[in-house]
């Protein structure tokens, strides 16, 4: 299976080495940073949720529309709606940009921000509430007949869905978390699992639950993986970390730091930061340090073939689908589609032409 680039879609340009110079909402520098990505080799875009910011269902509506290649992946809370309003809310982007749709579901990293919006239920209960969620939006875009449900979450009766999506089985569905919860509900429903980038001993690790956890749930299929780097990269070795040293220092005086993060993820990307600031062949935990682990904070340092073979030992770790970003993100996202993704792109594709497209997945 080819692997995959995955970017970020924001609707303004602020980032943790910067301040905001647009609107949080300005549509013309979301479309230019989409724009940026279709037309220098990306996949898709991830367009992120939380609250209180722009409605990721909207913004991408809007950004296919707009582009006819690059396709999207919509981040999804299950506290937002039901889950038959959410199936058929997907149903219709999909058919309209031409089954160019997946969805990330996100069953919550901050207890605040839950809060923000009504939801008071526990992380684990929050895990298992996005386990029923999924399932039932499967079925609602599959299903030909109308059909009942009656869960621990949700209950309704005799939902008809009317029309299915453009992609035959439904939109590809995206999960992440590092919790033993989360691989039990993952592990069974996601057809992608998502990480954020570690040392590759971890990672290693880590994929192996995911399948002990689809094997526990009786699938015979792998989930795809799913890793997030922030790439750094210049003409030399010693230029990329002299920029490496320039944004930390820009985050330091930023005070970016949220504190002590909840979340199993963020706590693990602190916790290796203050094992190591440099693991494997270019990644850098140094700005982690400083955020406290949020979000997918690890870098790759290096020249452009120093960062695409660092993916590529990745790619054979089992990784296929990788969301990168930089800290200027339309600059970044050109330079990076430019430097780094063909030779990743070439090399995958001679490696499984050696293989006769046969690859193995644990």
């Amino acid at each position: 299976m080819p692997v995959e680039f995955v970017g970020a879609l924001f609707t303004g340009d602020g980032s943790e080495v910067r301040p905001r110079t647009t609107a949080v909402l300005d549509r013309d520098y979301a479309l230019r940073l989409a724009r940026a990505h279709e037309d220098h080799g990306w996949d898709r875009v991830l367009v992120a949720y939380s609250a209180g910011t722009p409605d990721p269902v909207t913004v991408s509506t809007y950004i296919a529309a707009r582009l006819d290649r690059l396709r999207i992946l919509l981040a999804h809370r299950p506290n937002a709606c039901h889950p038959t309003v959410a199936a058929r809310t997907f149903a219709t982007l999909d058919q309209l940009s031409g089954g160019r749709l997946a969805v990330h579901f996100i069953s919550g990293g901050s207890q605040a921000d839950q809060e923000r919006e009504g939801d008071f239920l526990t992380k684990d209960e929050r895990y298992a509430r996005t386990g029923e969620y999924m399932r039932i939006v499967k079925k609602a875009w599959t299903a030909r007949e109308p059909f009942s449900h009656e869960g621990t979450h949700y209950r309704f009766k005799d939902f008809h869905p009317l029309f299915p999506p453009a992609q035959p089985a439904g939109p590809r569905i995206s999960f992440g978390g590092s919790s033993p919860a989360a691989f039990a509900v993952g592990g069974a429903e996601a057809d992608v699992y998502a990480f954020w980038g570690e040392p590759l001993a971890h990672t290693a690790a880590e994929i192996e639950k995911v399948r002990a956890a689809a094997r526990a749930a009786g699938r015979t299929d792998m989930p795809r993986i799913q890793v997030g780097f922030r790439p750094i990269i210049a003409p030399t070795e010693e230029l990329a970390w002299e920029k490496a040293r320039r944004l930390g220092a820009a985050v330091a005086a930023r005070r970016f730091s949220l504190g002590e993060a909840e979340n199993t993820a963020s706590r693990r990307l602190a916790a290796i930061a203050r094992e190591g600031e440099r693991y494997d062949r270019a990644l850098w935990t140094g700005i982690a340090s400083l955020v406290g682990g949020i979000n997918d904070c690890n870098a790759l340092v290096g020249t452009p073939e120093t960062v695409a073979q660092a993916l590529l030992d990745y790619y054979d770790l089992g990784v296929d689908v990788f969301t990168l970003r930089g800290y200027d993100y339309i600059d970044d996202t050109i330079d990076i589609g430019r430097y780094v993704i063909p030779i990743v792109r070439e090399e995958v594709a001679k490696r499984e032409s050696e293989a006769g497209g046969r690859r193995g997945d644990g």
